[in-house]
């Protein structure tokens, strides 16, 4: 009998820590760096010790490097700041915690003083290009992944879709990257062209950084969770993070609401983590948001 009884307490104990074993815990901050050249570096940002952290590098694109670029085919040239993010500073960086991962983002609003499209001649040869010209730069900065950000395009969502889904899985089943993240947006074509490649390669996809702050400046908290829930459904089954832009220009800002939604989202379960744009602009302001979602997504349910 006393035997059964410690049985049935043990299956009791087990039974209520479920829920726990259950939820993922949402550990995970991202940050863009690099694209401004205002000469950020590594260790000007504060990381916590108990929180994922991953350094997005901005950006490498298949457009030349003229003063007037154009696009190459899947032939990705280097356009971050390598004079303070290089490759020596990506190894001491990572060599300090091993919770740091530096992926490289692809693409980006621009290059020089136009859109950056996504322009490819065809599948195979821009697949072929982006292959080699990437497995290049990764292994030269030593780099753990890459996200995908491009928000023009002169290709339909099947191509783009096609393109960019065997690029993942073949940099994954070689070994040279560990994880992957794609970064839409609210808007028609960003949507149609995403979607597609979610819909045919979403299991290769680890994260969705979803850009919250292209909404209008000034959502509110109750909309902000609305679109949560929005983008969720359309990435259906994907890590989908929430996000702010340090300049507070657009979507629910940092000083306005933004910590409010992520609480709400950490004690409904959803909160799968946080990314900001960008070091770059968050230096100005001593990386104060940056400190706070890290406190934010250390702090146990």
């Amino acid at each position: 009998m006393a035997k059964q009884i410690m049985i049935l307490f043990l299956l009791i104990n087990i039974l209520e820590a479920l829920p726990n074993l259950a939820a993922p815990t949402a550990d995970l901050f991202r940050e863009y760096i690099g694209a401004e050249f205002n000469n950020v570096k590594f260790t000007d940002v504060p990381v916590n010790p108990q929180v994922d952290f991953h350094f997005l590098l901005a950006f490498a694109i298949d457009y030349d490097t003229s003063d007037s670029p154009s696009p190459t085919n899947g032939q990705f040239n280097v356009f971050w700041d390598t004079d303070n993010l290089g490759a020596s500073q990506i190894s001491s960086v990572k060599s300090q915690n091993p919770k740091i991962k530096v992926a490289l983002s692809l693409g980006g609003d621009s290059v020089s003083n136009g859109n950056c499209y996504f322009t490819p001649s065809s599948i195979d040869s821009w697949v072929s290009n982006a292959v080699t010209s990437l497995t290049a730069v990764i292994q030269k900065y030593n780099l753990d992944g890459i996200d995908i950000d491009y928000e023009h395009f002169k290709s339909d969502p099947d191509t783009f879709a096609e393109c960019i889904g065997r690029l993942i899985t073949t940099l994954k089943s070689n070994g040279v990257i560990s994880f992957a993240s794609i970064a839409p947006f609210d808007d028609p074509e960003v949507q149609s062209h995403y979607q597609a490649l979610w819909n045919k390669y979403g299991n290769a996809i680890d994260y969705v950084n979803f850009q919250f702050y292209a909404y209008d400046q000034g959502t509110s908290v109750d909309q902000f969770l609305k679109y949560y829930d929005e983008q969720s459904s359309n990435y259906d089954g994907g890590k989908v993070l929430v996000s702010f832009i340090s300049d507070g220009s657009g979507g629910l800002s940092p000083s306005d609401g933004f910590f409010k939604a992520c609480d709400r989202l950490k004690k409904q379960g959803k909160l799968q983590g946080i990314f900001a744009w960008s070091a770059d602009d968050s230096k100005a302001n001593g990386f104060r948001y940056e400190r706070q979602s890290q406190a934010v997504l250390a702090t146990p349910n």
